[in-house]
């Protein structure tokens, strides 16, 4: 599973308002709410497993990337919503920096192999600095969505 098929244009936020990684969680589960992947009634469950999940560690690994994610029985298939901020977020991260780009993801509970290989992949890409340029220097969501699907593949 690429990053590419789990996101659309209309999953991704070009300009995240987000002052800390509360907020981002906040602003891309409403994203997945108004683009209809997770259900209106779902969403305080679903805020309340990625934010606690986030609790215990924070997902922010470096380079400006934040990874919140969570499993929850929800959902039924793997979805995502992707946030950039110009400005960037405190997300307590492990290098103490801001973070720029935030990829929100949930996989359906008991799915730990997929879980992991979502996540692993998803660092593997955003760990790629001329990815993360592109994403950060893209015009608007359809562009950063067009980044991501060429380079997801691969």
């Amino acid at each position: 599973m690429d990053l590419g098929d789990i996101l659309s244009p209309e999953q991704i936020k070009a300009d995240l308002q987000a002052a800390n990684r509360w907020e981002a969680i906040d602003e891309l589960i409403g994203n997945l709410v108004a683009s209809g992947k997770i259900k209106p009634e779902h969403r305080e469950a679903i805020t309340a497993v990625v934010k606690k999940r986030e609790s215990s560690m924070s997902t922010g690994i470096g380079f400006g990337i934040g990874i919140p994610h969570a499993s929850t029985d929800l959902i039924y298939e793997v979805v995502g919503a992707f946030g950039r901020s110009k400005k960037g977020i405190n997300f307590d991260a492990l290098d103490n920096q801001p973070v720029n780009l935030v990829m929100l993801f949930l996989v359906p509970q008991g799915q730990f192999q997929k879980h992991l290989h979502t996540l692993a992949k998803i660092a593997k890409l955003l760990h790629k600095k001329e990815f993360r340029l592109a994403l950060e220097n893209a015009p608007d969501g359809q562009a950063m969505y067009d980044i991501i699907k060429s380079e997801s593949g691969k």
